[in-house]
């Protein structure tokens, strides 16, 4: 008796100790990543690093989760994490988990599969039963509590998506692993079947008239909403009058709406392999506000009055209406740009298509030449059938036409962002001061990581210069990148490059656009699909008629909320595009292919396929002719016996030994020479722990 009390008078000590040393320790509030083996990393904002949680230490946190973590082993330097212990879980994730249904006898549990989620969840058996769920089928499952002496997170079931296979089961479960809607609820859809479709006297009340001048729309050949048209007319002394005019979404949804919050919350539309999900309803998305040909349409516009060498001598925005002569698409335009017709043989559409292409290419050559940054990487596309089982990956190639396109929004986004930041004048307003604006920002590259680019070129025999100012930074990386333009390392550095630069954000901060070279940037011409440019269109009505600087503590509160959409959205799409590329890979499991070393680990060396750029792993532990290590500081894998080297580029050819649809991972082996595997009846020598240590990184990977 006095043995236990003396004891437990020791734990309590101990635990005091413990608990006094946590709150001693430097705390942070974060976000949880979590992985398969139940370890968690949590994401701090401002910090380079994330922080390591053992699984003992998470407190029940899971993937998600926002929570407060206390450092217990600080990192000891740049590129070190440390290691943290969970102090409290501050907000569980609404976000719900995917996996399978399954009943032992009156329980019921969703099984997991997901690399972010280890432990299965329990769930009531009645009411899964009561929405359909039948053993084996997909369902989403949101966590509501898990505490201190429960064996397993305990939850309710979210929805139930299907049979597993089937293609709407699985992109549902994307995008409900997401937690991104695939449905607008009736009252959403309701409220914009009402909007009135009228277009009369009134709502052209205060309206530029456009509909006279030649207007046209240039889109993808599958698009089914036009967001953006251009019109174009010479005048008088020359110049061109070149009008970008975007649906005046803004016009229709009105702020604190039932569809405004939706499209808010939303944030932006998401486009999956195999569909768009929309930010806003199909009566507005592809009918209301979609610039279709021969339609009368509410604009808002920036019109420019530009010289035949580029130069642009006035400006105009405001809202307008227009009526679209042609709906082209990106392949037709390309047509005309690369088999122009005699001059006096030019269709008035025709002129137009080559007189904006000869304006494009000048500003897009100014703008490269200010400093802009251009990776050209290849953008691959998958192409599936009527039952989303894809056929296709083939490369997507952006020409002139794109460009086209690309440079009249550009010099829109920029003019709209120059008016607001500069309390420039626009139609007879002045603004005295700047006002509260969302712009479109790109900071400067991480300087330490491009450094470390320019000596990883080293190697390769490139002398990459120092960088020691941002447009030093861009004119480096486009020597760099020029000079290795059809090499095996050029990806390499494109990658590299890549991770070196900030990503870009909504900010009521105007820091410039450093990828793109501008001193102002904003995103004024896609409100159908972002709700930033829904709120750029608000702000400028506002500004134009002189309103009050609006308030810039809850703009930027929504520029934080959209930035977060984009990222999750984003994704989303591109764990859409890995399901269907490990998908098409299935039927080519033990073929054998032609490829080039696309990564470097200490757990795997990645092959890119020739053709279609799908990448997959080949293990270090499969490759059986040498013992193989990974030299971080050259970039490298060196055989231990061999010394034989791989590096970024190199040619190689492998074959296809697994496709995991569940966990979307490609696994490649390494088409040896037989001469180089040591002959010998002992199995090739493995480090147990690394081997471990390897699999664990890869799934968190």
């Amino acid at each position: 008796m006095k043995r236990n009390k003396q004891n437990k008078k020791r734990q309590a000590i101990k635990e005091s100790r413990h608990h006094a040393g946590r709150r001693q320790a430097i705390q942070y509030t974060g976000k949880v990543q979590m992985t398969r083996e139940g370890f968690i990393f949590v994401l701090v904002d401002g910090l380079e690093n994330d922080i390591y949680v053992k699984a003992a230490k998470t407190r029940h946190a899971l993937n998600g989760d926002i929570v407060r973590v206390a450092v217990t082993h600080p990192g000891g330097g740049p590129g070190k994490r440390s290691e943290g212990e969970v102090v409290e879980i501050l907000e569980r994730s609404k976000a719900p988990f995917v996996g399978y249904m399954h009943y032992i006898g009156s329980q019921a549990w969703v099984l997991m599969q997901s690399k972010f989620m280890p432990y299965d969840i329990m769930v009531d058996a009645e009411q899964a039963r009561q929405m359909g769920a039948e053993p084996g089928m997909k369902v989403a499952a949101i966590v509501d509590r898990w505490q201190r002496g429960d064996m397993s997170p305990m939850g309710h079931l979210y929805d139930v998506l299907g049979m597993p296979g089937d293609n709407d089961t699985e992109m549902h479960a994307i995008l409900a692993e997401f937690n991104l809607p695939y449905r607008f609820e009736k009252d959403v859809a309701n409220a914009a079947d009402k909007i009135s479709e009228a277009i009369g006297p009134e709502e052209l009340k205060g309206r530029k008239d456009f509909r006279d001048v030649l207007t046209f729309t240039i889109d993808p050949a599958d698009a089914k909403d036009f967001d953006d048209a251009l019109s174009f007319r010479k005048l008088p002394n020359g110049d061109y009058e070149i009008g970008v005019h975007i649906a005046d979404v803004s016009f229709y949804v009105k702020p604190g709406g039932i569809v405004d919050k939706e499209a808010r919350e939303r944030g932006t539309s998401v486009y999956l392999v195999d569909r768009t999900v929309p930010m806003l309803p199909e009566k507005l998305s592809n009918k209301l506000c979609s610039l279709r040909q021969d339609e009368d349409k509410l604009t808002f516009s920036a019109v420019f009055e530009i010289g035949p060498k580029g130069a642009v001598k006035s400006r105009w925005i405001g809202r307008t209406v227009i009526c679209s002569n042609a709906r082209m698409d990106y392949e037709q335009a390309q047509e005309i740009i690369d088999n122009p017709p005699a001059p006096d043989a030019c269709t008035p559409l025709q002129e137009a298509i080559l007189t904006l292409n000869r304006l494009a290419q000048t500003m897009r050559q100014a703008r490269f030449k200010a400093g802009a940054i251009n990776f050209d990487r290849p953008e691959m596309k998958v192409e599936v059938d009527d039952k989303g089982k894809p056929v296709r990956v083939y490369q997507k190639i952006a020409k002139e036409s794109n460009n086209l396109i690309e440079e009249f929004m550009l010099l829109a986004n920029r003019t709209v962002a120059e008016f607001v930041a500069t309390g420039g004048k626009m139609n007879g307003v002045a603004m005295k001061n700047a006002k509260t604006f969302v712009y479109r920002i790109h900071g400067e590259p991480n300087y330490e990581k491009l450094e470390g680019l320019r000596g990883f070129a080293a190697h390769f025999g490139y002398k990459m210069e120092e960088a020691t100012s941002g447009k030093g930074a861009a004119d480096s990386l486009r020597a760099l990148l020029s000079e290795s333009v059809g090499k095996p390392e050029h990806s390499a550095f494109e990658n590299i490059a890549l991770r070196s630069m900030a990503k870009a954000v909504y900010s009521t901060d105007n820091i410039g656009h450093y990828g793109l070279a501008f001193r102002f940037y904003t995103h004024f011409t896609s409100p159908i699909r972002r709700y930033p440019d829904l709120m750029v269109h608000r702000l400028l009505t506002s500004y134009l008629r002189n309103g009050d600087s609006a308030d810039k503590g809850r703009y930027e509160k929504e520029c934080v909320h959209a930035s977060e959409r984009e990222l999750v959205a984003a994704d989303a799409e591109r764990t859409s595009i890995k399901y269907k590329l490990v998908e098409f890979m299935q039927d080519k499991v033990g073929m054998e292919f032609d490829g080039a070393v696309s990564g470097l680990t200490d757990w795997g060396m990645y092959v890119e396929i020739d053709e279609t750029h799908i990448e997959g792993m080949v293990p270090l532990r499969e490759m059986h002719s040498d013992f193989y290590e990974f030299d971080e500081a050259r970039y490298r894998l060196v055989g231990r016996r061999t010394r034989k080297q791989f590096r970024l580029g190199d040619r190689v050819r492998i074959k296809v030994i697994a496709a995991n649809l569940e966990q979307r991972l490609l696994d490649y082996a390494l088409i040896e020479n037989e001469e180089d595997i040591p002959v010998t009846d002992a199995p090739a020598p493995v480090d147990e722990r690394r081997r471990k240590r390897s699999d664990k990184k890869r799934k968190a990977r």
